[in-house]
């Protein structure tokens, strides 16, 4: 009876403890699990982006910490793209740090969104914020979403109320390939 009363209060404990993190905590600590690791990425076969098709797509999980999770996104020998993930009160905010070679910042630059839940464990929306809306007013209707599971991730992006089809880029998180360095502006 020992026995089962031990076992009963272990697996109440893992359940509770479990339970106790939110779908945006789940979704956090899952990625940071692959910080220092780069991926290929594949576009998806509706996606017809000139400046994208037939080049090499490589996200790295560059930089982590507690509540900054950085992830260049290279296009061929174009390192100017990088998705940062910022962690507030239970949200995930997600913008995009365009540089120029030389480090200095695109004129289109730091565009994005917001969580407006804690979201899924494996699935994270992001709609455009203000800031957005000012700098791109045709990407006011923009949603950003990115999917996580062990296998792989996916950054995607949908303008509502458009007839621009949805971008979507899946990288396979079983093979990851040497690491290709830091992005633009990486200090």
């Amino acid at each position: 009876m020992k026995y089962v009363f031990f076992l009963l209060l272990i697996i109440f404990t893992e359940n509770s403890i479990a339970q106790d993190k939110t779908p945006t905590q789940v979704f956090w600590e899952n990625l940071k699990e692959h910080c220092g690791k780069a991926f290929e990425g594949k576009l998806a076969e509706s996606v017809e982006n000139d400046s994208f098709s037939g080049k090499e797509l490589i996200m790295y999980i560059w930089d982590c910490d507690d509540k900054t999770i950085k992830i260049p996104f290279y296009v061929g020998a174009d390192k100017s793209r990088t998705w940062v993930l910022t962690l507030e009160d239970d949200h995930i905010k997600l913008k995009h740090d365009h540089r120029h070679e030389d480090g200095s910042e695109d004129a289109i630059t730091q565009y994005g969104g917001e969580s407006t839940n804690s979201g899924l464990d494996n699935l994270q929306f992001f709609p455009a914020d203000e800031e957005t809306a000012s700098l791109i007013p045709a990407a006011a209707s923009n949603v950003w979403w990115i999917t996580l599971n062990e296998n792989s991730f996916s950054y995607n992006l949908k303008r509502l109320g458009s007839e621009r089809p949805q971008f979507t880029v899946t990288f396979d998180l079983k093979k990851p390939i040497k690491t290709p360095g830091a992005p633009w502006g990486a200090e």
